[in-house]
């Protein structure tokens, strides 16, 4: 008993430590880039924007969220906080302005984060398809992945065809060399990661596992969480000579022997300093490798921050 509670000071202690570098380090650096003085007029229809003629797919700083589809997931008030990651439903995250979506699935075809599961697969397609239908030019990756624990939905690849279907831009590495406005009308890259069924093939409808990539580590440590961000961002090739996307998260995830384990409070540690990770970037020397970017609980300054750096890209500010 008294081991584990020195263990819980000491956590304390560092977690107090790891708040203050990065407060000091905002305070000290900034947190201003490159197109962050930029706001969208419309973030419903921020590429159109933009102008999908001038954006190349590997320009794009892409506002994600991570475990996309968990707003509903679990018991209000009861199990809910220790899973949800976001409180707005995919249809609403995509008008706010997220262009990636983190969903993961069980053989049911439910979504799910863990044990927990929440709603049909096919809300999220639906909202996704709404949400198409009442833009022109907006681009989305989703990935869909079997969660860990779980076993593939039979034939989903082919549910994901069926449901998706002239909207999907099919597994080609030239797509990221090419503007939005050149795969018109096509936009969805649909990033499909079974676990043990045939993963997708080039040139067909769906992309295969190694298109998004990521180095995800497991801590509730904001600062360590950031800098282990940076490290691996600046080990990744450029944008303009890659042929994946590169995932970076702003989050921190609780852990099963701290005292803290609901989801918002701990992602809050690290949530504030989207735009400095950003700004660091550049510092660093790393920012022509930032591509997706994503969050939980995401809100209107972070994809402000994304589309900004977007439009300096294609504006040649950056």
């Amino acid at each position: 008993m008294g081991a584990q509670l020195s263990k819980q000071v000491e956590r304390r202690k560092a977690l107090s430590v790891q708040k203050k570098t990065l407060s000091d380090l905002q305070h000290s650096t900034g947190d201003q880039f490159p197109g962050s003085d930029y706001r969208p007029s419309d973030r419903k229809n921020w590429m159109s924007g933009l102008d999908p003629s001038k954006i190349h797919i590997n320009q794009i700083v892409w506002p994600g969220t991570h475990d996309s589809a968990t707003n509903k997931i679990g018991l209000r008030f009861v199990t809910r906080p220790f899973a949800q990651c976001q409180s707005l439903s995919i249809y609403k995250q995509l008008v706010l302005g997220t262009r990636v979506l983190d969903i993961r699935v069980n053989e049911d075809r439910r979504v799910c984060h863990g044990i927990l599961a929440t709603y049909n697969v096919d809300v999220v397609i639906n909202d996704v398809k709404k949400f198409l239908s009442e833009t022109q030019s907006e681009v989305i990756v989703l990935e869909i992945r079997t969660e860990f624990g779980h076993q593939d939905p039979p034939e989903f690849d082919k549910y994901l065809e069926e449901q998706l279907g002239d909207y999907l831009i099919h597994q080609d590495d030239h797509v990221f060399g090419k503007t939005i406005a050149e795969l018109l009308p096509r936009r969805v890259v649909c990033v499909w990661k079974p676990r043990k069924s045939p993963a997708p093939k080039g040139g067909s409808a769906l992309w295969s596992a190694g298109y998004l990539k990521d180095n995800w580590i497991d801590t509730d440590l904001p600062s360590t969480k950031f800098e282990s961000n940076l490290k691996h961002l600046s080990e990744q090739p450029p944008v303009s000579s890659r042929n994946f996307f590169y995932r970076v998260e702003n989050t921190v995830t609780p852990q099963a022997d701290n005292p803290v384990l609901c989801v918002k409070p701990v992602t809050e540690r690290i949530h504030i300093y989207a735009r400095l990770f950003i700004a660091q970037c550049y510092s660093k020397g790393c920012a022509d490798r930032l591509q997706i970017y994503s969050t939980d609980f995401i809100d209107g300054d972070f994809v402000d921050a994304c589309v900004g750096l977007t439009y300096a890209r294609v504006e040649g500010k950056a």
